[in-house]
């Protein structure tokens, strides 16, 4: 860190920092350990991204009241608590012995994970003065890129050399650690009046997000009737549709529809939805198909992730300057349709690629998967005033979370119905694989007409911080 701050503020931000790393680190160390974790539970490895999705759609549940409990019970013990849940849930995940318990541990694990997060970010709003909070944030931001790329290594690593238990387990050692840090340095932080909970909004908000999740979930991972999704599928959109109405004339709803009065939110977030179904689901599918399609160990399916966090870091400098010159719109709708592109170029992975070829093609996609995630991010927040910052951000966070659980889900369910439909075999397999990366990547070629409605004439801003993944 440049600036020099004082010790008992330095702890602060290394507790806050453990806590995203964390957080981080468990959304992507599973994604290698699903077939082991299939093995042991008597599971289809092609069935198992409940497991996953469970987590992203519990973080994206809990994200909206994550402000309001932090100010209802205070900082410290919002965070405390949060480390607590998290721990619990992973000790459960552990110990669970079928996958119906292990996906509802992860439920419980990513409630903790929700609040890690805001949290983390409201006790360096809050602790640190202005002119030190960029800095302040830019440091906690670190783990949050090391995460991703040691947590699909370290996944194959241990599955190999131990077992997919530890791959919680190691959580333990490391919340116990937080929880006494946080004991010791994080300010007690007084609860703060806020005004009245959307109860119902929240209520609304929250059963369409997981019927969504569920319906599309039940396509494969749930074994759900064609029937039962449907009523899902239907139950989910009213109450999302339903929340919009309570918004509107709500005196102090969680979003406020204003919001979506400016045009660079409004797209920034469809953009952001549409197009992280796909690009979202990459980091479950690759690790899956290298070992069940390709028939790798999990510890090389795990390194060559490696080339996709490198590559997705080293561009990151290079982002602003490219969003200066082009602006955003240009950025988003030629990115976006490389983006894609890449996706479906890793249906060409076999058995007999070359080595270099396929750590190249795994590397461009990190590159332009990066740099998709930096421009709609940023273009998502740019324009909201002081007053609606916060909201936007918190919203922003929960279409991220959602739109990954929904993507996982729509990959399996993508997956299940090749599988079904080549037929058994490895062969066959692998074939079902390559059209779901197809598939996959056409669903984010979408995304490239809802961001050319962005203004042709945008003037590009300065991006202060780059708003990770």
């Amino acid at each position: 860190m440049k600036h020099r701050f004082p010790q008992s503020r330095s702890r602060l931000l290394w507790l806050v920092a453990v806590g995203f790393f964390m957080q981080t680190l468990d959304a992507t160390i599973v994604n290698t350990a699903l077939p082991a974790m299939a093995a042991d539970l008597q599971e289809s490895p092609l069935r198992m991204q409940s497991v996953v999705v469970a987590y992203s759609v519990a973080m994206a549940m809990l994200i909206p009241a994550s402000g309001w409990i932090a100010d209802r019970i205070g900082m410290r013990r919002a965070f405390f608590s949060a480390i607590v849940v998290f721990v619990l849930g992973s000790v459960l995940c552990a110990l669970s012995p079928t996958l119906d318990l292990l996906v509802a541990s992860r439920v419980l694990q990513g409630f903790g994970g929700a609040l890690l997060l805001p949290v983390g970010r409201l006790v360096i709003l809050r602790t640190f003065p202005r002119e030190e909070f960029l800095e302040a944030i830019s440091f906690v931001a670190i783990p949050g890129l090391v995460g991703p790329l040691i947590g699909p290594t370290l996944g194959g690593w241990l599955v190999q050399v131990a077992s997919w238990h530890w791959i919680f387990l190691i959580n333990v050692p490391v919340g116990l650690l937080g929880l006494v840090a946080t004991l010791r340095y994080m300010p007690r932080g007084r609860p703060i009046p806020s005004g009245r909970f959307d109860a119902i909004g929240y209520a609304l908000l929250a059963f369409g997000m997981v019927a969504l999740s569920l319906g599309l979930d039940g396509l494969s991972g749930l074994g759900l009737r064609q029937a039962g999704v449907v009523v899902l599928m239907v139950f989910g959109l009213a109450a999302l549709a339903a929340y919009w109405l309570h918004a509107a004339r709500a005196a102090q709803p969680l979003f406020s529809p204003r919001l979506f009065s400016i045009d660079s939110m409004r797209i920034g977030l469809l953009g952001n939805l549409f197009a992280r179904l796909g690009s979202g689901s990459m980091p479950f599918l690759v690790p899956l198909m290298l070992q069940v399609g390709l028939g790798y160990s999990p510890l090389y399916a795990g390194m060559m992730m490696l080339p996709v966090a490198i590559a997705g870091i080293a561009v990151k400098r290079a982002a602003t300057p490219l969003i200066m010159h082009f602006g955003y719109r240009r950025v988003l709708v030629v990115n976006t349709f490389a983006v894609g592109l890449m996706m479906a170029s890793l249906a060409l992975m076999t058995p007999e690629q070359p080595l270099l070829l396929r750590i190249a093609q795994l590397a461009v996609f990190g590159l332009v998967n990066s740099l998709q995630f930096t421009a709609m991010n940023t273009v998502t927040l740019k324009d909201l005033g002081q007053t609606m910052a916060s909201s936007g951000n918190s919203l922003l966070s929960m279409v991220q979370m959602l739109a990954m659980g929904m993507g996982v889900a729509a990959a399996g369910a993508a997956l299940g119905a090749y599988s079904d439909a080549f037929g058994a075999g490895s062969t066959q397999t692998l074939h079902a694989f390559q059209a779901t990366f197809v598939s996959m990547g056409l669903l984010t070629l979408a995304a490239t007409f809802i961001f050319a409605q962005l203004a042709p004439d945008e003037a590009p801003v300065a991006l202060e911080i780059d708003i990770e993944s």
